[in-house]
């Protein structure tokens, strides 16, 4: 049927704006360009909503890696920082240092933001990057199996979050943590704010866990932070390369650092060994105990009873002008104490019982040496004059590389002086210990030995001890 130009198919009982032909069905000129102008513009919306899912999938794995990354090094920023230098930080008025001090005194607070906010970055991470790699492995070869496509998605999310959002972070902040803890402290305070709900119930559960199931007490937030040994240490360790390269700690440093191994000091590691113990029998006349006051200066000579092994007491040199008739009238008991005897508990005794001197025992019964409140003391402030203290120790550099130095040196005391780092042990602590520890005997004087990196020459020789030295260091 022809109607005004136009050609009409009938079909179905129905007019239709098509021709019916052999093979195909064609579409009339009036209707054609209508519909390829709509087919084409359903493909350009479609190609552009891909690109938006593309682009919208790919900022959220870039932006959820940076926050995983924030949270890890922010994390590790926080465990290694000195909680020391955090809160002299705050004393100088630093910037945003209150608010580091705030979570380190509530580290419970802070290390549950990160968990949390770490947790949700992940998540986002994990489904996002799912949905982008989907397509991709699909159409490689073999992609066809879920499982194929889990195994790679897993191995792919995991490589990269394991670089990106763990290691890189976690080396980078290690660097420098304090600072960039007072630096990066206001977004993780904006993130506590953020997450304050979700991180009130973690630790709520995490409190119920360890106080109902594992019958731990939790923590508990304290006013004022509490430092350990570590800390205290690592603050002298920080602040150590801040000094001009090559000089020697000042004498605040040497004190702090003293005091924060005292505690672990031993009787044996400060007493006067018995070698320099002046001692008396307690059958010796008052005459002879006064002129060996006159002639070494003492304020106080131990007295012993056949053998130094068996020490009675002590006298005290202002005690003579009462003219007693013999020693044992004027003789003080004294302490006796075990090598290992802790040098803290020592002084307590001392402070507690108004004595100041101690007889030093080894494991067998047998008198090690002597040890006063002085020698004590000394370990924290440094060298003390006293009474035991001898002014004839030989202390003279012979040219840029050659010492000569008494035997009684303490090998802790010549390395710090002049840098010699001559190895330290628990077998000996002074320089004539050193040389009878290699050498199994006391050399000969004169005699030549090599040593580690030194020659020694044993200058000078008594009976029972090494008296000089002369060392030299030699050239690697």
């Amino acid at each position: 049927m022809v109607r005004a130009g136009r050609a009409y198919a009938v079909h179905s009982s129905r007019y239709s704006p098509v021709g019916r032909f052999p093979g195909k069905l064609v579409l009339f000129p009036s209707f054609r360009p209508c519909l390829c102008t709509l087919f084409h513009e359903k493909k350009n919306a479609y190609y552009t909503s891909l690109e938006m899912s593309l682009f919208v999938l790919i900022t959220l794995v870039v932006v959820s890696i940076f926050f995983s990354a924030f949270f890890s090094g922010m994390e590790i920023a926080f465990v290694s920082a000195n909680k020391l230098r955090i809160e002299i930080d705050r004393k100088r008025k630093k910037i945003f240092a209150p608010v580091v001090s705030f979570f380190n005194r509530h580290p419970s607070k802070y290390i549950a933001t990160l968990l949390v906010g770490n947790n949700i970055a992940l998540v986002i991470y994990a489904l996002a990057l799912a949905m982008l790699l989907e397509e991709p492995i699909r159409n490689m070869p073999g992609g066809d199996s879920d499982a194929t496509v889990l195994l790679l998605q897993i191995l792919v999310s995991t490589l990269v979050i394991l670089l990106t959002g763990e290691f890189l972070p976690k080396i980078l902040f290690r660097l420098n943590p304090n600072n960039l803890l007072r630096l990066l402290s206001i977004p993780i305070l904006l993130f506590y704010i953020i997450l304050y709900p979700v991180t009130l119930l973690t630790i709520g559960i995490s409190n119920f866990t360890m106080r109902y199931l594992l019958r731990v007490p939790p923590e508990k937030s304290s006013a004022e932070p509490v430092f350990s040994k570590v800390d205290l240490n690592q603050f002298l360790t920080d602040i150590r390369p801040e000094q001009k390269s090559g000089a020697a700690e000042t004498g605040d440093l040497k004190i702090f650092r003293n005091a924060l191994v005292f505690s672990g000091l031993k009787v044996r590691d400060c007493m006067i060994p018995r070698t320099d113990v002046i001692a008396l029998d307690i059958d010796t006349s008052m005459e002879e105990l006064t002129q060996r006051f006159i002639e070494t200066g003492l304020s106080r000579i131990l007295i012993y009873d056949s053998t130094i092994d068996n020490v009675v007491g002590y006298v005290n040199s202002k005690d003579l002008h009462r003219k007693p008739p013999r020693i044992k009238a004027q003789l003080n008991p004294i302490h006796i104490v075990p090598e290992t005897l802790p040098v803290n508990r020592l002084l307590t005794r001392f402070i507690k019982e108004g004595k100041g001197i101690a007889v030093v025992v080894d494991e067998f019964g047998g008198t090690s040496g002597v040890i006063t409140t002085e020698d004590i003391i000394e370990e924290i402030f440094g060298e003390i004059e006293d009474e035991h203290d001898t002014s004839d120790l030989v202390e003279k550099q012979l040219d840029d590389s050659t010492w000569l130095f008494s035997g009684r040196h303490e090998i802790e005391t010549l390395n710090e002086k002049y840098g010699l780092n001559i190895p330290e042990s628990e077998d000996y602590d002074t320089l004539a210990g050193y040389i009878i520890n290699h050498y199994d005997s006391i050399p000969e004087e004169n005699t030549t030995v090599v040593i580690d990196s030194f020659l020694i020459r044993i200058a000078k020789t008594s009976s029972n001890r090494i008296e000089q030295v002369e060392l030299k260091l030699m050239q690697a």
